[in-house]
């Protein structure tokens, strides 16, 4: 039997998100609602591009073939769309063969307060103010950067990457670094503080899911070739601040694939070999030369966003 929604790894995500509608948000900001709906609904039957989240969202989806009884994975679309021009968006969850089901057309209304409804771990959306306003208010959200990138459908796997502090971790040591502004300060603390785990952060539910299909995933597949999910860690920091990190994630079982201690490198840089299917960062500029090549996701969580800077450790 399927599991019920409250049971499953559940992601929302808007529909410019997931396919390329652009060209019909600029008719909607230059020439108003009206003539929106009426470009739509003329284009029900034309298949739009596909957008920066697709990638992730046809893999993610694709795990439920490990689990066909249970089907343990959900994406439900929560749009901003009016319930008529949401015909043409199902139209394109058909003719891309996704199996999406659910859907929210909210008519303008803000989508992330329903996600406490469907159980949800994660939003993806291309609005970059609504995303802030959810994760103030506490929703696991993401603004998915602009992204021409073209999903290659003989990649069958699923690459995901982290950043930790702000994204899987919460921005204790980020307000250490914040209030010390010294590298080896910063490290010294971390390294006295190496086996006290640090709190949650915004996607440490969406991790500890992943982590779960990715255990059952390596007892399935017959070779490492054969495995359908990835995960990786790109961080900033590096020894001796690795210790903690490490310590974090052993504390809450889980476990990663890769783990990359840059301590400056350009993350782009390594994104670049491991090509991630979506990348998740708190960190603005680490995003802006990563989503050249990678579909990047900020988390605009914690002190270093309220202060508007860029950490260095």
């Amino acid at each position: 039997m399927p599991f019920p929604i409250e049971e499953k790894l559940v992601v929302g995500v808007s529909a410019t998100a997931l396919f390329d509608f652009e060209l019909e948000h600029k008719i909607f900001l230059e020439q108003g609602i009206e003539e929106y709906l009426r470009y739509q609904k003329d284009r029900k039957m034309t298949t739009p591009e596909q957008g920066g989240g697709y990638p992730f969202i046809r893999r993610l989806l694709s795990l439920n073939d490990l689990f066909p009884s249970q089907a343990p994975i959900e994406v439900v679309i929560m749009s901003r769309n009016h319930p008529e021009s949401g015909l043409r968006i199902m139209e394109a969850v058909k003719a891309y063969g996704l199996p999406i089901t659910r859907a929210m057309f909210l008519a303008g209304s803000l989508p992330y307060p329903y996600m406490k409804s469907i159980n949800a771990v994660l939003y993806l959306s291309t609005n970059a103010d609504e995303v802030r306003k959810a994760v103030d208010s506490g929703f696991p959200a993401g603004y998915i950067l602009p992204s021409k990138i073209h999903d290659d459908s003989s990649d069958k796997q699923l690459r995901i990457a982290f950043d930790f502090d702000g994204v899987i971790a919460d921005d204790e040591a980020e307000k250490v670094y914040a209030e010390k502004n010294d590298l080896p300060v910063y490290q010294a603390i971390e390294q006295a503080k190496r086996n006290s785990p640090l709190g949650k952060g915004p996607l440490f539910p969406l991790l500890e899911q992943i982590s779960k299909i990715q255990s059952l995933d390596k007892t399935l597949a017959k070779s490492p070739e054969q495995r359908r999910v990835r995960i990786a860690i790109v961080t900033a920091r590096n020894a001796p601040a690795h210790e903690r990190l490490i310590n974090t994630l052993s504390y809450y079982e889980i476990s990663t694939d890769e783990l990359f201690l840059l301590g400056g490198i350009e993350k782009k840089k390594v994104l670049d070999v491991l090509k991630p299917h979506i990348y998740f960062d708190d960190q603005m500029s680490h995003l802006k030369t990563a989503s050249l090549t990678t579909p990047s996701v900020h988390i605009p969580f914690g002190i270093a966003n309220a202060l508007g800077g860029s950490r260095q450790f």
